[in-house]
């Protein structure tokens, strides 16, 4: 009966042995595949999304291109990508040019500041105080940037790192559209694939329904998140450019930031406006003003066209989970966010209803 126990016990413990090998090389094996593919994790996830997001507008250009889908595919990627580079190469030339003006009268000793107009005492809370410091680097600049290097090397820093993080956001971008490329030329397979995955884990009736409001919430997002975020940046490009309002480049990128983030634009239009007054003459100013504001509340009536078209969730829902989600992750957190909270939301529905909603068909 010992014997018996004894080769009873040896057993179980060689096959506990041989599990915990077979587990342990599995996660071995995981982590392995995890660590290479880790780069692009980021690049795929905004790949997909820009897929789904520009998915309608592509079958459209593919029908104009006789359904030939590779063709379609290619173009759409070399389109985007000079979609990308093309205003990103006039604000990078706005920098550049800007910085070199800056650096050849630093070299030649005659970096100065123009005076302040005497409408600057007017401007209301900050206006003396502006018009003093104005002033006084104006008649002698070596003089105030010493009296203020601190605040001058702080907002050197903040300027470099940013222009640092968004040439590598660009780069980025670049790389996730010609992914989304390929998602686009493979489509009907990746969403096959996915559906199957997602059936996997929901279930079969469901699966197809929360596929739906996948997508739905990522083109929800894309075109009132990221789309308006778009719009209102042209826009105060646009009135930037045409005031000759100096680094225009480098504001209208802040607008961008400052959009996508749920900011008003005004936090950067505003100062600028004060700017504009202190050299301009009052009817080009006044209009420069009316068009910051138009661009700061333009959100108000853009994003209730765009975000949750075609979806059961409410918008709310869907902008909180945005918010959420990039205050999180980070600009992929506003497409994520939104997913997870308009997925719970749907599932705490369907717990009330004993059933899943389905994503409104689009009319």
């Amino acid at each position: 009966m010992k014997a018996k126990d004894t080769t009873t016990s040896n057993v179980l413990t060689a096959q506990v042995i041989e599990i915990t090998i077979r587990l342990g090389l599995v996660l071995l094996l995981l982590f392995w595949s995890l660590a290479i593919v880790r780069p692009f994790i980021l690049p795929v996830i905004w790949g997909i999304i820009i897929a789904v997001a520009v998915y309608p507008l592509f079958i459209k250009f593919k029908s104009v291109l006789g359904d030939r889908n590779k063709l379609a595919a290619i173009l759409y990627t070399i389109v985007m990508v000079g979609l990308l580079i093309t205003p990103t190469v006039m604000i990078t030339d706005s920098l550049i040019d800007s910085s070199q003006n800056i650096a050849k009268n630093v070299k030649k000793g005659t970096l100065s500041i123009p005076p302040p107009n005497k409408r600057v005492q007017e401007w209301p809370v900050i206006g003396k105080e502006v018009f003093e410091i104005w002033t006084k680097a104006a008649t002698n600049l070596k003089s105030t940037l010493k009296t203020y290097r601190v605040q001058v090397r702080k907002i050197g820093e903040v300027i470099v790192g940013a222009a640092a993080g968004a040439g590598g956001t660009i780069l980025q971008f670049i790389l996730s559209i010609i992914i989304s490329g390929i998602f686009l030329a493979t489509a009907n397979s990746g969403h096959s694939a996915t559906l199957k995955i997602i059936q996997r884990l929901a279930g079969e009736s469901n699966g197809k329904k929360f596929s739906e409001l996948t997508i739905a919430t990522i083109r929800s997002v894309a075109q009132g998140v990221l789309g308006v975020a778009l719009i209102q940046a042209t826009l105060a490009a646009i009135g930037l450019y045409f005031m000759d309002v100096p680094a225009w480049g480098l504001w209208t990128i802040l607008v961008l930031v400052l959009a996508i983030a749920q900011l008003p634009p005004i936090i950067i239009l505003g100062p600028i406006i004060f700017y504009v007054f202190s050299y301009a003459d009052t009817t080009p100013a006044i209009i420069f003003t009316i068009w910051s504001i138009a661009v700061s509340v333009s959100d108000g009536f853009l994003k209730p066209l765009f975000l949750g078209r075609g979806m059961s969730t409410p918008m709310l829902v869907i902008l909180l989970g945005a918010i959420g989600g990039m205050l999180m992750s980070g600009i992929i957190g506003l497409f994520v966010g939104a997913i997870i909270l308009a997925l719970g939301y749907e599932l705490f529905i369907a717990w009330l209803d004993n059933s899943i909603p389905q994503v409104k068909e689009k009319t």
